[in-house]
C-alpha cells in the first residue's frame, strides 16, 4: 500500500490550498487551508459556536471605476468577502458571530504601485463596515506569507516566505465589455 492510498485517520489532516480568486469554507476538524501571498490579501472568517470557518485570497480590492458594475471578476476582494461571508452563513455561521484574521498586502516591488496597501486597507475597511472584528492580522511589509487556517477551530498560522513562493501579482486577461454585437465564424 503507497502512502497515497494509506486510509485516513481521524486525526489527519486534510490540506487544501486557497488560490487567487477563490473561496473556501469548511466544518471538517480536519480541514487545514492554506495559500502564499505576496501582495493579495487572505481573509480568514470563523464562527466558534458553529465550528465553520473559511478563507478567501483576493488580488485586488475592488475593480476599476471604469469597468462596468454588472461585471463580476473573481479576483476582487469586494466580491471575495462577500462570498465568504454568504458560503459561511450557508454553512450554519451566523454573521454576528464572525471573527476576522487578515493576512498578506505586502508591496513586493520598490517603486510600483502599492497594491498590497490598497488590498490591506480595503479589507480592514470592509470588516469594519460589517461590524466584523478582527481579532489578529499580518499585514503590509515587504515579504511573502504562507497561510495556514484551520477553519473549524479558528486557528491560523502565518510566517514569512521567499518571495518567489508568491503567485504573480497580474490579473488574467479579461475581454472588454461587450458592445452587444454578436461576431459569427
Amino acid at each position: 500500500m503507497s502512502p497515497i492510498d494509506k486510509p485516513r485517520g481521524p486525526t489527519d489532516a486534510i490540506r487544501v490550498t486557497v488560490m487567487q480568486g477563490e473561496v473556501r469554507v469548511s466544518t471538517d476538524p480536519r480541514v487545514e487551508l492554506n495559500t502564499v501571498l505576496g501582495s493579495c490579501v487572505a481573509a480568514c472568517l470563523v464562527d466558534p459556536i458553529a465550528g465553520v470557518g473559511g478563507m478567501n485570497h483576493f488580488l485586488l480590492a475592488e475593480p476599476p471605476s471604469s469597468r462596468g458594475t454588472d461585471a463580476v471578476d473573481v479576483h476582487y476582494g469586494v466580491y471575495l468577502m462577500e462570498m465568504l461571508i454568504n458560503d459561511m452563513l450557508a454553512w450554519g455561521a451566523l454573521k454576528s458571530r464572525m471573527k476576522a484574521h487578515l493576512y498578506g498586502g505586502a508591496n513586493l516591488r520598490t517603486g510600483m504601485k502599492a497594491i498590497g496597501s490598497a488590498n490591506a486597507d480595503f479589507a480592514r475597511s470592509f470588516l469594519e463596515n460589517e461590524r466584523i472584528p478582527l481579532m489578529r492580522f499580518d499585514l503590509g511589509g515587504s515579504f511573502a506569507r504562507r497561510v495556514d487556517f484551520r477553519p473549524a477551530a479558528g486557528q491560523v498560522r502565518c510566517r514569512n516566505v521567499d518571495a518567489q513562493m508568491a503567485p504573480p501579482e497580474r490579473p488574467v486577461a479579461r475581454p472588454q465589455v461587450s458592445s452587444g454585437d454578436v461576431e459569427l465564424f
